[in-house]
Order: C-alpha cells, then structure tokens, then sequence
C-alpha cells in the first residue's frame, strides 16, 4: 500500500494527518479501489495507536471513499456507473453557480491564479500532475465565492471522483479537450461575463462526465471479458 506515512506519535492532530495522508492516497489512485484499510498497519506507519486510525477511516466513511465491509473491515469504495454520473449531475449544478456568486467578487490575484494554473495544466508534461492542476485551476475560480460550505461540498464531491478523473485525463483525449474548454471560461471569467462563464462551466462539467462514464463503461467491460475468457 503507497501511502506516505510520517512517525506522528507525538503530534495532537494524529487522526486529521492520518486522514489526509489516505485521502491523497485514495484520490490519487495509490490506493486501489477495494483495498482493505488494516488498522494496525496503519498504526504502525504512523507510529500511532489504532484510536486515530479509526477517526481518520470513520471521516473517509463519511466522504464515501472508504466502506465498512464485513470481516473485511474498512476497504477503499468502489463507485457505480450510476454514482459517477450522480456527482457529476450534482457538479453540473453547484459549481457553476458558485462560479457565479464569485465572479463579481473575484480578485485580480485570484484570477491570476486561475490563469497560471490553467496555463501550467497546458504545458505540464508529466501526466500524473494534471488532475491536480485542474482541480486547483477551477478552486481559484470557485474560491472568492464567499461560500465555505459550498466549496467543502464541491471538494467532498471532487474527492469521491478524483481517482476515476485522473485515469480518464490520461487515456482519453480528456486533457486536450480540458485545456481548451478552460481558455474559454477563463476568458468569460476575464470578461465578467458571469451567466457565460456559468454555462461554459456546466458543459465542461457535463462533457467530462459523459466522457469518464463512456471510459469506465469500456474498461468494465473489457475487464469482465478477460475474466469471462
């Protein structure tokens, strides 16, 4: 299991590192889907008692990255077909809405972010970073909306994704059409145009939604075939 783990017996906020070490690990796909989460392994990579470890998994839990299974215990969450698309409606109404909420309010520095970061998903070579810098190139845009809980739940719903995101990026033709959709509303963002913005924002949501669905549909099947052959 690839998880980064750092020696915090001594540190009061054991369970919360725990949790964002295994959330990265999850989202990122070092972890795989169906991997059993075992306790004491856990504690022993942290050099921690099993109490934070289960904080941490219980908080996973509740984000629906991790599920209880009997005698199995705590393993990573397989998402359905029809959950994927389930976040995806869900993001398709929040965010662009958000984004709307933000745009009158937006700075000139949150906007230079926004564009550095969509400028470095463009140019970055190194596959393995482009989920990252896409996510960070639309929270810039989100982030002067002046909604925190709003932005915990957009970042709750990226979280349950991220993994099956990241694999549809880097075998599909996902970033080629992510670059160019996020010149668009970054040039609607650029020209306050929020109701542009907004709608550019849902298709962008909706296109890769459908895209990552169609990928996983395939790859299922092909695995079930293998299996069946």
């Amino acid at each position: 299991m690839k998880v980064k783990a750092t020696d915090i017996g001594q540190m009061a906020s054991a369970s919360e590192v725990i949790f964002e070490a295994l959330r990265e690990a999850i989202t990122q796909g070092e972890v795989k889907e169906g991997e059993a989460l075992r306790q004491d392994r856990i504690a022993r990579m942290f050099n921690v008692s099993r109490i934070p470890v289960r904080e941490a998994l219980t908080r996973l839990e509740e984000q629906g990255l991790v599920s209880t299974q009997r005698y199995r215990g705590a393993v990573v969450s397989s998402l359905s077909i029809a959950e994927i698309e389930e976040v995806f409606e869900f993001r398709a109404l929040i965010e662009p809405e958000v984004l709307r909420l933000a745009i009158p309010r937006m700075s000139e520095a949150a906007l230079a972010r926004a564009g550095d970061f969509a400028a470095s998903f463009a140019s970055e070579p190194d596959s393995a970073r482009w989920g990252e810098l896409n996510r960070r190139f639309h929270y810039a845009l989100y982030e002067d909306s002046a909604r925190p809980y709003y932005l915990s739940t957009i970042n709750a719903a990226l979280d349950r994704v991220d993994r099956y995101s990241r694999a549809q990026l880097v075998l599909t033709d996902g970033m080629a059409r992510a670059q160019r959709e996020h010149e668009q509303i970054l040039a609607a963002v650029v020209a306050r145009d929020a109701d542009q913005a907004a709608a550019l924002t849902r298709e962008h949501i909706l296109a890769a939604g459908r895209s990552l669905v169609d990928f996983l549909s395939r790859s299922r099947a092909g695995e079930k075939a293998v299996l069946a052959g």
